[in-house]
């Protein structure tokens, strides 16, 4: 089965422009156009489209992907094995922080309920403090 462009990006649910925005990347190879003939996709591209999008549902930026890509020769299982430790050691570090951000905003959540008559807002005067 073939792809035209518009095709293609239905079938791999991005935009059109997605798609050209990866070719001038290098993320997606570009088909030869006939002459006076439409460039046409195939299945190839539409499972590289869909592993970009799913890599970057991940948490991997494009030039991860790219280098993920680079690996796909089924011999580096243990490079993009090292790239997805890593990357799962930043997800990690970012829940952490989460965590931080919601223990701290909900001990400051508690304070404004327990302001009964004060003037100022606890969370306003923690905002203004950081500044």
């Amino acid at each position: 089965m073939t792809y035209t462009i518009g095709r293609l990006a239905e079938a791999a649910d991005v935009h059109v422009e997605t798609i050209r925005y990866y070719q001038r990347r290098g993320l997606v190879a570009e088909p030869a156009k006939p002459l006076g003939g439409i460039r046409r996709y195939d299945e190839t591209h539409a499972r590289r489209l869909r592993f970009i999008k799913h890599a970057q549902t991940l948490g991997f930026s494009l030039d991860e992907v790219a280098d993920l890509l680079a690996l796909d020769d089924g011999r580096r299982c243990r490079e993009a094995g090292r790239l997805g430790a890593n990357k799962l050691t930043v997800v990690r570090e970012r829940i952490a922080q989460l965590r931080r951000v919601e223990r701290a905003l909900a001990a400051l959540v508690d304070q404004c309920h327990c302001n009964t008559g004060r003037v100022h807002c606890p969370l306003i005067a923690s905002l203004e403090q950081a500044v």
